[in-house]
């Protein structure tokens, strides 16, 4: 762990050039690295750890988390801070600035770590599942322990009126109960708590594809593929990861776990297991996916041999897979780019992309037993909700109304 304030923000001013951060941005950060700096200077420290760099903010800012009330211009000096720390911690900039800590250390707390635990080891959950999980549960004893409610004593009300309180989604909530419900059983099952309460948490009426999936028309996507300056390194690579997503519908940790293998360059093939379903799915090596990989393996990504295509080009992690919300990032940095209409208020990761393609394959009359196979879907039921969005369709569904004689439907100039 680099300790040195000078060489730790060299490394990070490497990070964000390799990662083309926009000039106005990046100069505010320099600028927010440059004034903890002097601030440290003043306190004669000239090695950097997350102590100093919360009781920097803390000092200065007032908080080392977000806060509702913090001044935009304060808010990305905190973030410039917060990124020294999670870069000197885990080789990497944290996603997002966080409102709160989570802490655990009360005795709930404690049944909850050991759960979150089992997920990571034994069941091993992604990343993102996990911290969905420690997210719920935390406001769950959050809740308990304000109200002076200990676990024993959990109900069926006690976790209903915490759902109504937090004011969940439908798709929240559903989440939320299924987390909660799991944590209780396993607490029983490891001894933790005397009877079952995982039955105190009821069933929901939860429909997955309740909510229309968000998509782009394919002048749209052409124009977010065509906003990638492919003359860079880093521009080859997103250049096959928005084709990727684009024209085959993959989801995020596809992409991430892409590797070499899967191609069958013989063959024109690609196989591979989904990393979501698990699902074999095989897709044929498109000629503008060919040679992205092409391009991108010769003359763009780092000589480290790993198995994954698609790297990192940053200093610290040279070589190593991306993550999911870096996919993401960098579909949106295209969709801002390209001047989509309203891209802020949709969906814009490499879902929404996968969702696309999959209403685009719908209008050109493409059968939803084909469209199944692409998306990796294990039947056609979980494809049908691209139906409700395909609304030439839907207009070709619509029947005429009746003429109605009854004398209750009659218009006052009839009367």
């Amino acid at each position: 762990m680099v300790t040195n304030f000078l060489k730790l923000r060299s490394l990070c001013d490497d990070e964000l050039r390799q990662r083309e951060y926009r000039s106005y941005h990046y100069e505010k950060l320099v600028t927010g690295w440059n004034e903890l700096y002097e601030w440290m200077k003043s306190h004669n420290y000239t090695e950097f750890n997350q102590e100093i760099g919360y009781t920097y903010c803390n000092e200065v800012f007032g908080a080392h988390l977000l806060t509702e009330d913090i001044k935009d211009s304060v808010r990305i000096k905190l973030r410039s801070i917060r990124m020294l720390i999670s870069y000197q911690r885990d080789g990497d900039f944290e996603f997002r600035t966080p409102k709160i800590e989570h802490d655990f250390n009360d005795p709930i707390g404690k049944l909850v770590l050991e759960y979150i635990k089992f997920c990571e080891n034994t069941l091993q959950l992604s990343p993102s599942t996990i911290k969905g999980k420690e997210l719920y549960l935390y406001e769950l004893k959050q809740y308990l322990w304000i109200r002076q409610v200990s676990l024993q004593k959990l109900n069926t009300d006690t976790i209903e009126s915490f759902f109504k309180f937090k004011s969940y989604s439908l798709a929240s909530r559903h989440n939320a109960g299924r987390t909660i419900k799991l944590f209780l059983r396993f607490s029983f099952d490891k001894g933790n708590i005397d009877k079952d309460l995982s039955f105190y948490v009821l069933q929901d009426n939860y429909r997955k594809q309740s909510k229309l999936p968000t998509t782009y028309d394919e002048n749209e996507i052409q124009k977010i593929i065509e906003s990638v300056e492919r003359s860079s390194s880093i521009g080859k690579r997103d250049y096959l990861i928005l084709l990727l997503a684009a024209q085959y519908g993959w989801r995020s940790g596809d992409i991430t776990h892409f590797r070499f293998d899967y191609i069958d360059w013989d063959n024109n093939v690609i196989r591979f297991n989904q990393h979501k379903t698990g699902n074999p799915v095989e897709f044929p090596l498109l000629a503008s996916v060919g040679n992205a990989i092409i391009d991108y393996t010769k003359n763009g990504r780092s000589a480290i041999n790993t198995p994954e295509v698609i790297v990192a080009a940053d200093s610290a992690r040279k070589g190593k897979p991306l993550s999911s919300p870096t996919i993401h990032s960098i579909v949106t940095k295209y969709m801002r780019l390209a001047n989509i209409k309203n891209w802020e208020n949709k969906k814009h990761g490499a879902h929404s992309l996968r969702h696309s393609l999959a209403t685009n394959m719908l209008k050109k009359n493409i059968s939803m037993p084909i469209i199944s196979v692409v998306m990796g879907h294990q039947n056609t039921a979980t494809t049908k909700v691209y139906l409700s969005i395909d609304t030439e369709k839907l207009r070709q569904c619509v029947l005429p109304i009746p003429t109605i004689s009854s004398f209750h439907y009659r218009t006052e100039g009839e009367l």
